[in-house]
């Protein structure tokens, strides 16, 4: 297993285990969380019947939706017609992975109390910047697909491929990650092992996904995100006060260093909160889970969809994410040493059988909700974007596009199994997929506003700012001397483009202009010669500003005017294709 990336003021061995006794030691000798923690686990049958159920009513739900008529257009994007409160809570379940509330926790126990703010906070506000950009991509393209169906639309091929490249890597590592956080809660609850978790729910998820696609992710979510919403109002008050209450402040205080106790922990800021606004921004534009909830819900809706759902997450993911805070003030040690394993292990600590089985139903939906919707995106792509515009062109077929759709949830879900059993850790692996698509925000955003952005200046800045992010992001380029303060110059150009682009979204060009250039004249003084430090960060916000300088660079000479009223004919339903033809 991976070790904790955490510095702990205090750190617990675990000298012994027996059955579900873990006895723990601190090695100054305090009196710190010592002595017997018994553990609840369900037991395997309880554990099976709750599997079972869950995913069998699931599936009896999305079974009834394949009875009605179905084609390729309705399983991508349910037909462009559903209606507010489905769409929200499909919208707020999507957001609210088992991944991000692990996630968050994790966010929590690394960097105190600031942690699950920083975590939840941005990523709730995320979801409010998705629509006006939204708005937009809706009425240039009502009837699209994926976005790179647009890009295809927009620019051709080579801007097709990439967005949905990456969006088959992005989906992928989500997928991963959520089986990841259901094999460590069942491994954890249960006596079952990890790997028989997440074939069960590998297996259960894809069951009821397969018939029906975006349909029967978005009517399962509706159900889910009830379940989430009411279980975390119960679950987290419940651990907090069997754990001690608000005692547990003052007794646990001395397990925290006081960046951990602080609300404004610069720690937390660069090392979490700014990341993952970058991050959280990028999976907004560039995410296709989120892109066909968009396509989805109907187009006067948009707006109340999105501000719903930034609330319903905020709460939810803030909330969990105090189970970290908490079990850092108890000085509690994550299982085997595996963060993955924090959130399971307070819960089989604290909470009865009746209160775990509740507690287990709502990780099992968080990660079915955006699981079985990775695995909608996959098939839209491939369908879309593989076959539909690319190989078959004006001859695509829409039955032989739903065989390719669902033999896609199955290649994926095979895929997503065999990276699962690496077990690597959730946080890192969203601010990664995050920042990689940093370097598609600006080039995306601008192909929908400005009509002088061509394919070559749209491939060439994508390929440069991911060139540049990976060698910062994994260490391969030293950060110093004159690199750094070029890195640092540059990457407070990246503070320009983020802060430019969300007031641009809102209101309008020149606002956008002037928020930008006043964050990058704000930022540069304290900057330079700092910002280096932070390499995450650093490499984010250079894919961020490389992507915008070369994207505006190529572009503004350009001779290409678009006509943006051409993306509706070229992204029209497939099946009203086929009719005419």
């Amino acid at each position: 297993m991976p070790q904790p990336f955490i510095d702990r003021a205090v750190r617990l061995t675990c000298i012994s285990t027996a059955g579900s006794l873990w006895i723990y030691h601190d090695p100054r000798g305090r009196n710190v969380n010592t002595g017997l923690m018994q553990l609840q686990q369900l037991g395997t049958p309880l554990t099976l019947l709750l599997l079972f159920g869950f995913f069998g009513i699931t599936f009896l739900i999305s079974l009834s939706i394949g009875k009605k008529r179905e084609n390729a257009d309705n399983y991508m994007n349910a037909g462009n017609r559903v209606g507010f409160g489905v769409s929200a809570a499909s919208m707020t379940a999507t957001w609210i992975w088992a991944a991000s509330l692990y996630a968050s926790a994790t966010s929590g126990y690394t960097y105190g109390v600031s942690g699950p703010i920083h975590y939840g906070l941005w990523g709730a506000l995320m979801i409010l910047f998705i629509y006006p950009f939204g708005k937009r991509i809706r009425s240039l393209a009502p009837e699209a697909h994926t976005l790179a169906e647009i890009l295809h639309a927009r620019h051709g091929r080579s801007s097709q491929l990439i967005l949905a490249g990456s969006n088959v890597v992005g989906s992928v590592i989500s997928l991963t990650s959520n089986f990841i956080a259901g094999g460590a809660l069942i491994a954890m609850l249960s006596p079952l092992s990890f790997s028989t978790g997440i074939l069960i729910i590998a297996a259960g998820i894809l069951l009821y996904t397969l018939w029906s696609g975006l349909r029967a992710s978005i009517l399962t979510d509706f159900i889910q995100v009830c379940g989430m919403l009411g279980a975390v109002i119960v679950i987290v008050p419940a651990i907090f006060f069997s754990a001690g209450g608000p005692s547990l402040f003052e007794a646990g205080a001395t397990n925290l260093t006081p960046d951990q106790q602080s609300f404004f922990s610069s720690e937390a800021f660069f090392n979490q909160g700014a990341p993952y606004i970058a991050a959280v921004l990028a999976y907004a534009i560039g995410n296709q889970t989120i892109a066909q909830r968009l396509f989805a819900v109907r187009e006067d809706m948009i707006k109340p969809t999105f501000i719903t759902a930034t609330v319903g997450y905020g709460a939810t993911v803030i909330g969990v994410g105090m189970l970290g805070v908490i079990a850092l003030y108890m000085g509690v040690e994550p299982f085997g040493g595996d963060v993955n394993n924090l959130v399971p292990q307070l819960a089989a600590t604290y909470l009865g059988v009746g209160m775990l089985c509740v507690f287990f139903l709502m990780i099992i939906g968080s990660l079915a909700s955006t699981a079985d919707s990775d695995l909608s995106a996959l098939s839209s792509i491939v369908m879309t974007d593989v076959y539909g515009r690319n190989l078959a062109g004006d001859d695509a077929s829409p039955k032989l596009m739903l065989l390719i759709g669902r033999l896609t949830m199955i290649v994926a879900t095979a895929v997503a199994l065999y990276f699962a059993s690496s077990q690597f850790n959730i946080l890192e692996l969203l601010v990664l997929v995050g920042a990689i698509w940093g370097a598609l925000v600006f080039p995306v955003i601008a192909s929908f506003y400005w009509n002088r952005v061509t394919n070559t200046a749209f491939t060439i800045s994508v390929l440069a700012a991911l060139a540049v992010f990976f060698p910062v992001r994994f260490g391969m380029i030293e950060l110093t001397g004159g690199v750094a303060l070029l890195s640092d110059t540059i990457a407070s150009i990246g503070v320009g483009v983020i802060a430019g682009l969300m007031a641009f979204g809102f209101f309008g060009i020149r606002i956008g202009w002037i928020v930008g250039v006043l964050a990058l004249v704000a930022v540069l003084p304290f900057a330079v010669g700092f910002l280096h430090v932070y390499p995450v960060l650093t490499a984010s916000l250079l894919a961020y500003a490389v992507s915008a300088i070369l994207c505006v660079a190529l572009s503004a000479n350009s001779s290409n005017r678009f006509d943006f009223a051409t993306i509706r004919k070229l992204t029209s339903k497939f099946v009203d294709e086929q009719a005419r033809a």
